[in-house]
């Protein structure tokens, strides 16, 4: 058994489903959509206690300061309830170093078990991912074409600063790649503000509710291919046989930018 590393407590308000539906331009109900669970029991590091790039200062791996959310496999055990409390329970199952084109990476997963008034609502295993800087003006490698299918489902989104600032404002992430442009160009050496991992996957999952309905999806797989930035057009893909469904999002040239499925209750 891992050792748990943290465990936390939070409560579903109706403001925070209020405030999540207004981002995504939906309607609030009386249970938090699938993804809201993102928005709970979010890190809480003092503002003294935040380092240049705007994420708590790190011991685990000081030498490798990119961190990246690289994938994540969601089930989706119960509804959360509006004025649920929301209990999270994490652990480091396993972590990893190993030696890529780009260098030297560090892989840590993680697993949460939430529980909603002492029922299990989500489990999720999550990887991310530790890598070092690239090189100043360095361009971002290329994006691999996305997998040619019929695609059922179809939205396009442009992610814009006001988007972003509302999920960083919903999940309390500091990190100054998604809000502050001179930093993101200047110093982290992006084309833009960068679009959170999380962000993309929630609106994955938002797609499959107005394709589904509420609540529709048992488990959620999603892994990050490519970064996307704000301003820059997004396709948001969808395709369902059976069971089985199929997401992505692309860039408007049909590039990968993270690929995922899900499983229909």
């Amino acid at each position: 058994m891992s050792d748990i590393i943290e465990r936390r407590g939070d409560v579903l308000t109706q403001a925070l489903v209020r405030r999540y539906a207004a981002t995504f331009d939906r309607d609030a109900r009386s249970t938090g959509p699938q993804g809201i669970h993102w928005c709970l029991n979010t890190p809480e590091a003092a503002t003294g206690t935040l380092g240049e790039d705007g994420h708590p200062l790190r011991t685990d791996f000081p030498d490798l300061p990119r961190r990246m959310w690289a994938s994540s496999d969601v089930a989706f055990l119960a509804p959360i309830p509006v004025g649920a409390t929301v209990e999270r329970v994490s652990r480091v199952a396993d972590t990893a170093i190993k030696d890529g084109k780009s260098g030297r990476l560090a892989f840590v997963t993680v697993t949460h078990e939430i529980a909603a008034d002492g029922t299990p609502a989500v489990s999720e295993r999550q990887t991310i991912v530790y890598r070092a800087a690239p090189a100043q003006g360095a361009p971002p490698p290329p994006r691999p074409p996305l997998e040619a299918r019929d695609w059922q489902w179809q939205r396009q989104l442009v992610p814009g600063a006001p988007l972003l600032f509302r999920y960083s404002a919903l999940t309390f992430n500091s990190h100054r790649i998604h809000y502050d442009l001179p930093y993101a160009t200047g110093v982290e050496g992006y084309p833009g503000l960068v679009v959170h991992g999380p962000l993309m996957a929630s609106l994955l999952l938002d797609l499959a509710d107005r394709e589904l309905g509420p609540d529709a999806l048992a488990r959620f797989s999603f892994r990050a291919v490519s970064p996307a930035f704000a301003d820059a057009p997004l396709r948001l893909l969808g395709h369902r046989d059976g069971t089985a469904v199929s997401l992505a999002v692309a860039d408007s040239d049909g590039g990968a930018i993270m690929t995922a499925t899900g499983e229909v209750r």
